[in-house]
């Protein structure tokens, strides 16, 4: 009988199916361009900037103007040392750029005047490069001036002080134009003279560029406390106010000055020690206060809260009165110390098994794993029923197998007939060897730092009784996690909101730390047998 081929055009539901899903990665292809085409490779650094400046993920970097990669990710950094915030760009180059300059500069720049932002980078000179993954440090990036704070500079108050000091100019030079004409005319000397002074500064060998080049140097470095340094000329203008209100009385504080002078040449020497014990103690005390700015708001919100917790503390201190007169009673009741010598007794004899007891679950996890494997196999459903009803296990043949009495450890052979063979043959399966270990090593005193149980080595063809040798046993401890349902998988986010185990999101960029998936099913290679 000959058969039809069919081809696909001939199938109108194949050809339909396979249009669609040219449009589906058309569509998907288009959305993510800007986020760059998937299986491309690229050339991934970070970037620390001072500050944002308007840039988003998929703006474009450039080199030379020319675009080389977008931004990835933006997501915001506090150094926990220094309390800094600083903004970690995350940046998808093309490899044709790979590798950058170690010295390589950033800057956030601006494309028009709408607000559109992109990332320039310019190449440093050093022979030192960035890898994949490398980090341009924050004082290696610029914060760009951008033209929405310059227009607010100019804000009301600037621009009647503008007003003000134009008027005050023109008033000051209002009938003053002959003495103008005489300066300028006395200017001219300068002028001639300063002819071979402006030659001598822009001579190379001078160095006048490095200078300003030195002196960007330390302005970069003050400009990110630029807005300290303001507060710190406003607290010292508050200080002198205060310090002219009491001019005063500094001058009678001052005329006592000779008397106090004449004592303090005794007694200083006499205090030498003390102050050289109080600088060491500063000293020593210098790590400590580092670390109580970093704890001082947790601090202060712990004393606001404890000043509630003093004033509940009264009424509960009168009624500690009473329980501690019942305490006292308790203790002087002959029948208790019996009591504690037979609570003692019971430690004693229970403290061996339970030192061979809490290693099972707190170095193994077989406690929480066995509920837990109980449970899955109790709720998957295979179709006619759970598994728990459904599995069967059928008992190997040959002499001493576990389905029948047997006088001694099942060791083999396991005939079973080969269908289709004539005369019938038989072949050795070589499952008809026990595979059991009443007490497996659980990392309890005395034992081998391994999990046994679920963790041998099966060997077919042979038996293995009682435990086995470390280096048979696989190091694989199941760890579970109350974020995690009987399958391993992690609960909805409502799910651990109603069991009160919900998270507060991270603060910065988190790697995703990989954890493995529990398994639904207990091992069962030669456990039973």
């Amino acid at each position: 009988m000959n058969r039809r081929r069919s081809s696909i055009a001939a199938s109108p539901l194949l050809v339909g199916a396979i249009t669609t899903l040219i449009v589906v990665v058309a569509v998907f292809l288009s959305f993510n361009a800007n986020n760059g085409l998937p299986f491309v490779p690229t050339y991934n650094i970070k970037v620390v900037l001072p500050n944002a400046s308007g840039l988003q993920p998929s703006n474009q970097v450039r080199i030379a103007g020319t675009r080389v990669g977008l931004v990835g990710s933006i997501s915001p950094h506090e150094d926990p040392r220094t309390g800094r915030i600083t903004v970690i760009a995350n940046l998808k180059l093309e490899k044709s750029v790979e590798p950058l300059p170690a010295n390589t500069t950033a800057i956030v720049q601006s494309v028009s005047a709408i607000g559109l932002k992109y990332l320039d980078l310019e190449k440093g000179n050093s022979r030192q490069t960035l890898k994949a993954g490398g980090t341009i440090p924050v004082d290696q990036t610029r914060e760009p001036v951008d033209i929405e704070e310059l227009f607010n500079m100019f804000d009301a108050k600037t621009r009647t002080a503008i007003k003000v000091n134009t008027n005050n100019f023109g008033d000051g030079l209002a009938g003053r134009g002959l003495g103008l004409n005489n300066t300028i005319a006395e200017l001219r000397p300068l002028v001639t003279n300063a002819i071979p002074v402006l030659h001598n500064l822009a001579a190379p060998s001078t160095g006048l560029r490095e200078l300003f080049i030195a002196l960007d140097r330390p302005a970069s470095q003050t400009a990110p406390v630029a807005e300290t340094n303001a507060e710190l000329f406003s607290n010292l203008d508050t200080f002198f106010k205060a310090f002219a209100s009491v001019a005063s009385s500094l001058e009678a504080a001052t005329r006592g000055g000779p008397a106090a002078l004449q004592q303090a040449t005794y007694s200083l020497p006499h205090e030498a020690p003390f102050y050289e014990d109080a600088a060491e103690f500063m000293h020593l005390l210098r790590p400590s206060a580092n670390d109580l700015r970093t704890v001082a708001p947790q601090l202060g919100h712990a004393f606001s809260q404890g000043a509630v917790n003093f004033a509940a503390a009264t009424s509960l201190n009168t009624r500690l009165a009473e329980s501690s007169k019942a305490l006292s009673e308790f203790a002087q009741n002959p029948v208790v110390p019996l009591s504690l010598e037979d609570f003692q007794q019971t430690l004693e004899v229970g403290n061996p098994l339970l030192a061979g007891l809490a290693p099972e679950q707190t170095n193994c996890n077989y406690l929480t794993l066995a509920f837990r494997n109980v449970a899955s196999l109790e709720a998957e459903n295979v179709g006619v029923g759970t598994i728990a009803r459904a599995g069967v296990l059928l008992a190997p043949t040959g002499a001493n197998n576990e389905g029948y009495p047997s006088s001694a450890p099942a060791n083999g052979p396991s005939e079973e007939p080969v269908v289709g063979t004539k005369p019938l043959q038989y072949t050795d399966t070589k499952n008809n060897h026990l595979h059991v270990n009443q007490y497996p090593n659980v990392t309890g005193p005395g034992q081998p730092d391994v999990c046994e149980a679920g963790n041998e080595t099966y060997v077919p063809g042979q038996p293995e009784i009682g435990n086995l040798p470390s280096s048979e046993v696989t190091d694989n401890r199941e760890i579970t996690s109350r974020e995690d349902n009987l399958f391993g998988e992690k609960y909805p986010a409502p799910t651990l909101k109603a069991l009160g185990i919900a998270q507060a999101p991270p603060k910065a960029k988190a790697k995703g730390n990989a954890k493995s998936k529990g398994k639904a099913k207990s091992k069962a290679k030669g456990k039973s047998k």
